[in-house]
């Protein structure tokens, strides 16, 4: 293959759909293969075939890869809320609604993403952030659903308590339950300490 079929190929795959989720599979493939602090923007973007300004018009950062968007993100959660009950019955319905966002055949992904992050600390902070913020956005609309805030607070942190749980059990080798029964599983033992 000349130089110049490589360069059409570059520029014909800038043009494809799919942008986000080639860039995604280049970076993960690359923070495997040399670690994260040893890749860089330019080359997942090279990776991934397209240009480093098309990088930046899906991420901020190469951080951000591996990190769906937050809003997004608690926005999947809060969307299963329903109007009213009693506090760990909303928490359950919003677990309930957020287990579609690991389909068994996301596995592989998550598995692969969990050990960069679990290699890098700055990694590790941000997943934290994000479990954070996603506690005080539940306690927030738990609250706004006429919730006393402390009642309102210990049932939001309850309930990411549980998906950090499931979701560490649902990746760990050898697993191959649902993400679903596992995280129903955690939820009854939580039940069950109480």
């Amino acid at each position: 293959m000349s130089a110049s079929d490589i360069t059409m190929m570059r520029i014909m795959a800038r043009w494809q759909g799919g942008a986000a989720e080639r860039l995604k599979e280049a970076a993960l493939t690359l923070f495997q293969s040399h670690g994260y602090d040893g890749t860089t923007v330019a080359e997942i973007a090279a990776a991934a075939g397209v240009t480093e300004r098309t990088f930046f018009r899906h991420f901020a950062d190469k951080r951000e890869v591996l990190f769906f968007d937050q809003n997004a993100f608690e926005g999947v959660f809060l969307a299963a809320l329903p109007a009213s009950g009693a506090p760990m019955e909303l928490v359950t319905a919003v677990l309930a609604g957020a287990a579609s966002l690991f389909p068994d055949e996301r596995r592989p992904w998550s598995r692969a993403r969990q050990a960069v992050i679990v290699g890098n600390v700055a990694l590790q902070e941000r997943e934290l952030l994000k479990m954070s913020l996603l506690a005080v956005a539940l306690t927030r609309a738990l609250t706004e659903r006429g919730i006393d805030p402390v009642d309102a607070a210990l049932a939001a942190e309850a309930g990411v308590a549980v998906f950090r749980t499931a979701f560490a059990a649902w990746i760990a080798d050898g697993e191959e339950r649902p993400f679903p029964e596992i995280q129903t599983e955690i939820l009854n033992r939580l039940r069950a300490l109480l």
